[in-house]
């Protein structure tokens, strides 16, 4: 559990960041997995577990509003790729204890950064569509996903390379997002990461996540969305590199 009031806010500012996510804005998704680590210092696991709860309470949120328009047929290509990048993950989270899953997040949170400036760079049409383009991504948004849930930004650029409208995009990821976020309930408790502290915990990040989700929604129409991005994407970076070398 966080243990000082500069942890408290470190880990608050990760869900207010999820919360942002979860409105359309994926690369702040990286950015609050990195807070949230540096706000259990003492276990980067618990960082991870302490993050779930309050997903889903974002999920259930992007559902009931986009659910409508999932695109089922992408998610069903998606699908087994993901779960080998989950059975992986799950691999990974057996064999490390507590900070030695920092310099993984580390490395994850890196190619997730990178992945959403190859987001930024390409358009629909020069982003691959192949079955080994859908089975690569699929395997890392499985792996980053459970590993850390850090999956936003390759979720995204697969989702792009499919050409969707707006609400489609949001509601196919919604639901995506949703459904391997139960899924990692289990591997979560049966490996320690979801405790009674973290949950206490989560009663605490679970209205910053709101707060994220209503801002997001406010920022996203009102602020210069490149100045955003560009700043999310500093940030991210300077993560990725603080929770490695941390």
């Amino acid at each position: 559990m966080p243990s000082s009031w500069w942890s408290y806010l470190l880990s608050g500012l990760a869900a207010v960041c999820m919360g942002f996510a979860k409105t359309g804005m994926p690369g702040t998704s990286v950015l609050a997995v990195a807070l949230m680590a540096q706000g259990f210092r003492h276990d980067a696991e618990l960082s991870v577990g302490a993050m779930l709860p309050i997903l889903l309470v974002g999920d259930v949120v992007a559902v009931a509003w986009y659910h409508r328009h999932t695109s089922w047929l992408r998610l069903w290509r998606l699908f087994p790729a993901v779960s080998l990048g989950l059975a992986i993950g799950y691999g990974v989270l057996r064999m490390v204890e507590g900070n030695q899953l920092r310099p993984i997040l580390g490395v994850l949170i890196a190619i997730m950064f990178f992945a959403e400036i190859l987001r930024r760079r390409f358009s629909a049409d020069q982003i691959p569509h192949g079955w080994a383009f859908t089975a690569g991504v699929g395997t890392l948004a499985g792996f980053g996903t459970m590993v850390g849930n850090a999956a936003g930004p390759v979720m995204t650029l697969y989702l792009l390379s499919q050409e969707l409208p707006k609400d489609r995009f949001m509601g196919t990821c919604a639901v995506f997002f949703f459904i391997v976020n139960l899924i990692k309930l289990v591997p979560y408790t049966t490996e320690g990461m979801i405790t009674a502290e973290t949950l206490k915990f989560a009663m605490y990040g679970i209205p910053m996540t709101l707060f994220g989700v209503v801002l997001g929604r406010w920022a996203y129409h009102r602020l210069s969305q490149r100045t955003f991005d560009f700043l999310i994407l500093c940030l991210a970076g300077t993560a990725s590199l603080w929770l490695f070398v941390g």
